[in-house]
């Protein structure tokens, strides 16, 4: 039995497998290879367009994959969706040139270009315009004002809208990548035990990314304090030295805490304070 994946080729697979790889899935491959090869022989992975990825796990062509919700709304592809993992959040906008005013489009015909036909059909309809869409294959922002008198595109930070002169007039959709299967992939007892050990695994290294270990030692008369500052997943670990009365205390804390938390632990009295990295928390 495999279990067949699809990745995004681009950008987002740096992520995917960073990801994959901190689970113990390590994909190997030159860049130009679509089919690499996988360390776990369940997998047999292909990279394709995050824009293919969703119709061809609904179809069964894949029994699990990875893109963006933009993609799997825009497709109506009907899959599972098993974990959103968040990387590459975006808006899809709407944006007209900078010194045009939004509600007098209403009043005319306008012509609108976008890769999301499907959602920026419902956006328009639901806000009352009168549009012609015509699709575009990149580089959107370019269609105004001599081609499009609006488009509806993704960004993350406005960065390339505004340098084309465009302002944003309304958010049509939000999006962030989504760990997704196929599901009759689901209804098959063997592949559903492997994407839940997969699932598990996923949960427990992103859990591990929002934290670190604080490891430290105090005198038995600080150990009080020290326990009440610190924020642990349930209650840090405290053992007593060898052949002495002072303690070693243990915890898993967030990692944006420790900038604030040491100075304070040190004040009350901890001392050889260690911050280590966790890769899971299952």
């Amino acid at each position: 039995m495999k279990i067949k994946m699809a990745i995004p080729k681009g950008k987002l697979q740096i992520e995917i497998d960073r990801l994959l790889s901190d689970i113990g899935i390590k994909i190997m491959g030159s860049e130009r290879n679509y089919r690499p090869n996988c360390s776990d022989e369940r997998f047999e992975i292909k990279l394709l367009k995050g824009q293919n990825i969703p119709s061809l796990v609904e179809l069964g062509q894949h029994d699990i994959g990875f893109a963006g919700l933009d993609w799997i709304a825009e497709q109506g592809a009907d899959v599972e969706i098993i974990k959103p993992l968040g990387y590459n959040p975006v808006q899809i906008v709407a944006c007209i040139p900078e010194d045009w005013d939004y509600e007098a489009l209403k009043q005319r015909k306008i012509i609108v270009a976008t890769e999301y036909m499907n959602l920026a059909q419902k956006f328009l309809d639901d806000n009352g315009f009168d549009a012609q869409l015509i699709r575009s294959y990149g580089a959107t922002e370019v269609f105004p004002p001599e081609d499009a008198d609006m488009v509806i595109d993704n960004t993350s930070t406005g960065t390339t809208i505004k340098a084309n002169r465009l302002k944003i007039c309304d958010v049509v959709y939000e999006s962030a990548t989504q760990f997704f299967a196929n599901k009759a992939a689901l209804a098959d007892p063997a592949k559903k035990a492997v994407i839940d050990d997969m699932l598990l695994l996923i949960n427990g290294v992103m859990n591990a990314r929002q934290r670190v270990l604080l490891e430290m030692n105090c005198q038995s008369e600080n150990i009080e304090k020290i326990v009440a500052l610190l924020p642990a997943m349930r209650s840090p670990t405290v053992a007593q030295l060898f052949n002495s009365q002072a303690y070693s205390v243990r915890a898993a804390i967030p990692k944006m805490a420790t900038k604030d938390l040491i100075p304070k632990l040190k004040q009350a009295g901890a001392t050889d304070i260690l911050e280590l990295p966790i890769r899971k928390v299952v």
